[in-house]
């Protein structure tokens, strides 16, 4: 499914917890609603989709900010614990880092608001606690009780996103802000991610009681997200320590500057002849007339033009990527940058640009492995 021009999927992990969520909701619902099984089952099926949809808006806050920060979003995808923002690169300053993490807050509060006008509308104002606390007091129908649900757990979801310990997103905002004072990414990642730690182990220790103790499914879910809080707290302090190590080393000290690249009027049935098969690659790069890197061309691709009769359009005409940052990294900026780069997972190289655009070289995953490993060989500072 497609958003706002974002794709957004779904993890099988996803499909778990929407099951249970919905088995433990319409058993609750229906002694609420003191309702048929009927009523309260489509009643938690709504209620746990409407969630859902909250975790994407919380999502696209991020995503659009992203976006309007030039960084290209490539995926937002809902799992087990959450949904995530895959993004083409990090945040490069710390007013960046900041206002992408705060986005995700500000989208779930304005859910929040929506829905709390809702209820409002519905019950009036001076009964909407009684609501959202199922008072008795205030008659239950289907609509009301997913509207009081929706706003207590979003309630807990802000307040959690909120707390400063990495990865949440209170945990980079907190980043972002000793990033600001000390001018030291690193050192505001390794304060956000003890605190990560610390919450991972409190979350876990909370979850285990309420599962040993009352057997709540409750305490196996913050079990898991304890788990999985801690161990992306303690990839961060990796690669922190990571980039702290390679931090002077620019992707222009260890790329391949003499790049070869196709020129973008060159015909297909050339390409062919005087890239592919002479050099023997899988993919080129393709310049305009300045040399400005435009995307990447396939000998899959150029072939299966070629097999309709079209191989005496131009290369442009075969192109992916289309210049855009998922595939390519400036120069003049530390190799960290480019260590989660998709290019990196799917090309093997990324492509080394200057500020205006133009090809300086290509940066293959070996050179940064070798960088890696001297990198841990050397002594630390």
């Amino acid at each position: 499914m497609d958003l706002f021009g974002f794709r957004i999927g779904v993890d099988l992990s996803w499909f778990v917890i929407l099951f249970l969520m919905i088995f433990w909701l319409s058993r609750d619902f229906r002694m609420q609603l003191q309702s048929s099984d009927g009523v309260a089952y489509l009643t938690a099926v709504a209620t746990a989709l409407a969630l859902f949809a909250a975790l994407i808006v919380h999502e696209l806050g991020h995503a659009l900010v992203a976006r309007r920060e030039g960084i290209q979003v490539t995926r937002i995808e809902l799992m087990l614990f959450g949904g995530i923002t895959q993004m083409s690169r990090d945040a490069a300053t710390p007013g960046e880092d900041f206002r992408i993490a705060a986005a995700g807050p500000l989208a779930t509060l304005a859910f929040l608001l929506v829905c709390l006008v809702l209820d409002m509308i519905i019950v009036g104002p001076g009964r909407v606690i009684h609501a959202a606390e199922l008072d008795t007091s205030v008659r239950m129908t289907p609509l009301r009780l997913a509207l009081s649900w929706l706003l207590l757990w979003n309630v807990f979801l802000l307040v959690l996103n909120l707390v400063p310990a990495f990865p949440l997103d209170g945990g980079r905002i907190a980043r972002s802000v000793v990033w600001r004072l000390t001018g030291s990414k690193q050192r505001g990642t390794r304060l956000a991610a003890h605190v990560g730690q610390a919450f991972a182990a409190v979350l876990a220790g909370l979850g285990l009681w309420l599962t040993v103790s009352y057997g709540l499914l409750t305490g196996l879910w913050l079990l898991g997200v304890g788990f999985v809080l801690g161990q992306s707290a303690r990839a961060a302090l990796f690669q922190s320590a990571l980039s702290q190590r390679i931090e002077q080393v620019r992707v222009a000290d260890i790329m391949d500057d003499h790049p070869v690249a196709i020129p973008s009027p060159t015909s297909l049935a050339r390409a062919e002849e005087e890239y592919f098969l002479r050099y023997g690659w899988g993919w080129f790069p393709v310049v305009d007339e300045a040399g400005r890197y435009l995307g990447i061309v396939r000998q899959e691709r150029l072939r299966e033009l070629a097999q309709t009769g079209q191989e005496r359009l131009e290369v442009s005409a075969a192109l992916e990527d289309d210049g855009s940052s998922t595939w390519r990294v400036r120069a003049d900026r530390p190799i960290s940058e480019a260590l989660g780069s998709e290019g990196l997972g799917r090309l093997g190289a990324v492509l080394a640009v200057d500020g205006d655009g133009v090809l300086r070289g290509v940066l293959t995953a070996g050179q940064v492995r070798r960088a890696l490993q001297s990198a841990f060989r050397a002594p630390a500072a």
